[in-house]
C-alpha cells in the first residue's frame, strides 16, 4: 500500500482548486502520432495504427480500456471477469506477452507475466486519446512489441472545473469517482480518483477497483517539467479463472503503479526528451479465498529505468534516435528473488524523395539483456503518397521476446517452467492504403508473419497433466484488414458510423493442438461497428456491435448500447451490454455476463 500514500501526498502537492473542461477535439489529420521517435502527423505515417479518439472513447458505450479496445478489429481483449479486473490483450493473433501497453510512450511491460499488462489501463476521464500501433514494432519500443503496441495518451490540461460521477447498475454496480483539473500561469495539474465495485454476476465474481491518478507541468514559462503518477488496485474473484473450471473460489489482488519525470529540449533542428520513471506491479493470488494457506503465490516487481529519445532535422531528413536503461527487481514465493538489466539503442532515419511523395524509413534497434545478451531487430518502412488524401505503404522487420519471469521459472502442480527457453523471433510483412477526408477514412492492409521459437505451455503425452514451457516449431500467420469510418449530417447534427473487418489465419493448431494451454483460439474473424447518431441538441446515443469467431470454431455476436442526455451541467447516461444475452467464453472457464445496464449521472462545476 506504499504507493498509495505517495499518491495521495503527490495529489495534495498538485492540486489547486479547480478543474476541466474537455474542449474541442483535434481533427484526425493534424494528430501527431507520438508512438515514435520521429513524431509524424497521422496521415503522413507508413504503418497500420489506428487512433482512439476523444468522442470515440465518449461514445463507446464502455466504461473501461479493455470493453473500448475489444472494438478495435484485430485487437482481441480475452476477458476474465468485468470492469476490467483482468484481461489479456492480443494483436493480430499473438500472445498476450507479445504485445505492449505503453503510458505517455512509457513501457509498462511486467517481466513476471504478460497478464498483467492491462493492470496499467487508466480511466478513460484523463485519456485523450489511444494509438494502436498494428504489426511488428520492436525497432521502435524493444522487446514485448512482438505483434504490436498500445500507446495511452493522457490529456496535457484541462481547465478550471470539477466533474463528478456516480454509476449504479445490474450486479450491484456502483461507480464513483471525481476528476479535477487547474490551469495555472505557471503550472497545470490533472487529479482523477474513483472506485469501481459490484456484487458480481456470478458467485465469486466481485470486485473493489480503485483509479488514482495526477499529471502535472510545472515550470511552464521556462523549462517545463512533466510529471505523471499513476495507481491502480483490483480486488476480484476470480472463479474458474485459472487452473480448471471446479476452482470456483479463487481470489487475486493486484496493484499497478508508475511515477515518471520527463521534460524537452529544443533548438532549431534537434529535440532531446529524457524521462525518468519508476514502475511497479503487485500480484497476491490465493487458491481458496476463505483459506489463504492452501495455496498462496506473491509476486512483487519493480522496474527502474532512464531513457531519452531525440530527432535531428537536416537537408537528409529526420534523424530518431535514442537510449533506454533500465533494472527489473522480482520478489516472489515461487519465481524467487530476480534482478535483470536491460539497454535499448533505437536508431531510425526518414528520407523524403520526389518532391515528398515518397518517404523512406529503415532504422534498427540493439538490446542487451545482462540473462539474454545482445540482440538486433532491424526494418523497414516506405509510403507513397498518391494524393493529399490516398497513401500507399509497407513495412518489413525482425520482431523478438525474452521468456517472461513465468516462463522460465513458474511451478505448480499443473505447471512447470524451463530455464532453457529461447527467445522468440519474427520476420514481419505488410502492405496497405490509407484514405483520409473530414468525412470519410479508411485503410487497408495485408499482413504477413513468420515466427519461430514461439513459447507455449504444452504436454508432451496424455500421460501427464503437467503443462511445461517450451519453444514450439514456427508458426506461420496472414491475414488481412480494413477499417473505415463515415461523418454524415442530420438536422445539422454530426452522425458517425464505423465498420472495421480483421481475418487471419495460422497454422498454430498443427502445433501439438490436444495439448497446449494458451496457443489455441486465435481470434480468426472479428467484425466490429459503431453508429453514433444525435437527432436532438442534447440527446445523443450510439449502437456497438461485435462478432468473433475462433479458429476452434466457437463464434459470439454481442450488441451494447448508450444513451447521453445531456441538462447544462448535468449529463444523464445509461448503457447496456450484451443487449442480446449472448453466451460466450472469451478466456479459460469464464462465461461472460448476461446482459446488464449501467445508469449514471455527471455533474460538471464550473
Amino acid at each position: 500500500m506504499t504507493f498509495k500514500y505517495v499518491f495521495i501526498l503527490t495529489a495534495l502537492f498538485s492540486l489547486t482548486t479547480q478543474a476541466q473542461d474537455l474542449g474541442q477535439e483535434q481533427q484526425l489529420d493534424s494528430v501527431i502520432i507520438t508512438s515514435s521517435r520521429i513524431d509524424l502527423p497521422f496521415k503522413e505515417n507508413s504503418r497500420t495504427i489506428t487512433v482512439i479518439s476523444a468522442t470515440d472513447i465518449k461514445n463507446s458505450a464502455t466504461t473501461n480500456v479493455a470493453d473500448l479496445l475489444q472494438q478495435v478489429a484485430g485487437v482481441d481483449i480475452r476477458r476474465r471477469g468485468t470492469a476490467g479486473s483482468q484481461a489479456d490483450l492480443y494483436i493480430r493473433g499473438g500472445g498476450f506477452d507479445q504485445t505492449l501497453l505503453l503510458i505517455d510512450g512509457i513501457k509498462m511491460d511486467d517481466a513476471q507475466t504478460g497478464h498483467h499488462t492491462m493492470n496499467a489501463a487508466l480511466p478513460l476521464e484523463v485519456i485523450e486519446r489511444i494509438e494502436v500501433i498494428k504489426g511488428p514494432a520492436a525497432r521502435v519500443f524493444g522487446q514485448n512489441a512482438f505483434t504490436g503496441a498500445i500507446n495511452i495518451v493522457t490529456k496535457n490540461s484541462l481547465t478550471n472545473t470539477v466533474s463528478a460521477k456516480l454509476e449504479t447498475g445490474s450486479f450491484g454496480q456502483f461507480n464513483a469517482g471525481v476528476t479535477v483539473g487547474s490551469n495555472l500561469e505557471n503550472s497545470s495539474h490533472i487529479v482523477h480518483i474513483d472506485k469501481m465495485t459490484s456484487e458480481g454476476y456470478r458467485y465469486n465474481t466481485d470486485y473493489d477497483n480503485s483509479n488514482y491518478f495526477v499529471k502535472s507541468v510545472f515550470n511552464k514559462k521556462r523549462k517545463a517539467v512533466e510529471m505523471i503518477t499513476t495507481f491502480q488496485e483490483r480486488k476480484f474473484g476470480a472463479n474458474g479463472f485459472y487452473a480448471r473450471a471446479s476452482a470456483v473460489d479463487q481470489y487475486e489482488e493486484t496493484q499497478n503503479s508508475l511515477m515518471a519525470f520527463s521534460t524537452k529540449f529544443n533548438s532549431d533542428n534537434l529535440t532531446i526528451k529524457p524521462r525518468l520513471y519508476w514502475k511497479r506491479n503487485q500480484d497476491e493470488y490465493v487458491y481458496l479465498r476463505e483459506d489463504p494457506t492452501v495455496y498462496r503465490n506473491l509476486h512483487i516487481t519493480n522496474k527502474v529505468g532512464a531513457e531519452a529519445n531525440a530527432s535531428y532535422k537536416s537537408e537528409l531528413g529526420t534523424t530518431g534516435f535514442g537510449v533506454d536503461l533500465s533494472k527489473i527487481y522480482i520478489s516472489s514465493n515461487n519465481l524467487g528473488n530476480r534482478q535483470r538489466f536491460m539497454s535499448n539503442l533505437f536508431l531510425e532515419h526518414q528520407f523524403k524523395l520526389f518532391d515528398e511523395t515518397v518517404d523512406v524509413t529503415p532504422g534498427i534497434a540493439v538490446t542487451y539483456f545482462s540473462d539474454f545478451k545482445f540482440y538486433a531487430f532491424p526494418g523497414l518502412d516506405v509510403g507513397v503518397k498518391i494524393n493529399d488524401n490516398l497513401k500507399a505503404y509497407g513495412n518489413i522487420g525482425y520482431t523478438y521476446r525474452i521468456p517472461t519471469y513465468t516462463d522460465l521459472y513458474y511451478n505448480d502442480s499443473f505447471t512447470s517452467g524451463n530455464e532453457n527457453l529461447e527467445p522468440e523471433k519474427a520476420f514481419a510483412q505488410e502492405v496497405g492504403l490509407k484514405y483520409n477526408t473530414e468525412k470519410l477514412s479508411v485503410s487497408a492492409a495485408v499482413f504477413n508473419r513468420d515466427a519461430k521459437d514461439l513459447i507455449d505451455f504444452i504436454r508432451p503425452d496424455n500421460t501427464t497433466e503437467v503443462f511445461t514451457a517450451n519453444n514450439i516449431a514456427e508458426v506461420k500467420t496472414k491475414g488481412f484488414e480494413i477499417d473505415a469510418k463515415y461523418n454524415f449530417n442530420v438536422n445539422n447534427y454530426k452522425q458517425t458510423f464505423s465498420v472495421a473487418y480483421n481475418f487471419l489465419e495460422d497454422n498454430i493448431l498443427d502445433q501439438n493442438k490436444d495439448l497446449s494451454r494458451y496457443s489455441l483460439n486465435t481470434l480468426k474473424h472479428h467484425f466490429t461497428s459503431r453508429l453514433s447518431t444525435k437527432l436532438f441538441k442534447n440527446v445523443s446515443q450510439n449502437i456497438v456491435y461485435k462478432h468473433a469467431e475462433r479458429t476452434t470454431g466457437d463464434s459470439y455476436n454481442v450488441w451494447d448500447a448508450s444513451i447521453d442526455i445531456n441538462l447544462k451541467q448535468f449529463t444523464l447516461t445509461a448503457t447496456a451490454g450484451n443487449i442480446f444475452n449472448a453466451e460466450y467464453i472469451e478466456a479459460g472457464f469464464v462465461p461472460m455476463p448476461p446482459s446488464n445496464v449501467l445508469f449514471g449521472l455527471r455533474y460538471n462545476f464550473n
